[in-house]
């Protein structure tokens, strides 16, 4: 008679080792797909902050429409964080009076800024390692009256 209980392996050690093998498959995509969501959520942050900035300008714009300097010193001292503003080369502040300066008129502003991404894999699928963020606001002129 043969032994045959040697020759077979312990299937309760067999199944520890696969669930260890799909429990660092499952981590990994888990962990992965987490980062995403704060890399996300911070671009997200950044982008509302920008958006306030614009804001901000083009609030001081309505009233200024003529002081583009004044506009974009404004939307530069409106934050530091998460994004700094007040950099001049990560950061573009663009002002346009597409129209008149006068009452009724329109003021726009735009925040641009190049978001680093920091989740890896992600410049390989979509072609960058970060994200062009534009934050514009447009706003009524209120004076002066011409």
């Amino acid at each position: 008679m043969k032994n045959t209980q040697n020759t077979k392996p312990n299937s309760a050690r067999s199944e520890r080792g696969q669930s260890l093998v799909e429990l660092a498959m499952s981590l990994t995509v888990i962990l992965l797909l987490l980062a995403g969501a704060v890399d996300f959520s911070i671009a997200y942050f950044s982008f509302s902050a920008m958006q306030d900035a614009a804001q901000e300008g083009a609030l001081y714009g309505s009233i200024n429409p003529t002081d583009t300097a004044g506009i974009i010193s404004r939307v530069r001292g409106a934050s530091t964080t998460p994004v700094d503003l007040t950099n001049e080369t990560a950061v573009g502040v663009v002002v346009n009076l597409p129209g008149s300066t006068c009452e009724g008129g329109v003021v726009e502003v735009d925040v641009i800024y190049d978001y680093p991404i920091s989740m890896p894999f992600i410049g390989a699928i979509i072609g960058s390692q970060q994200i062009t963020l534009n934050a514009s606001v447009t706003d009524t002129i209120l004076q002066p009256a011409c």
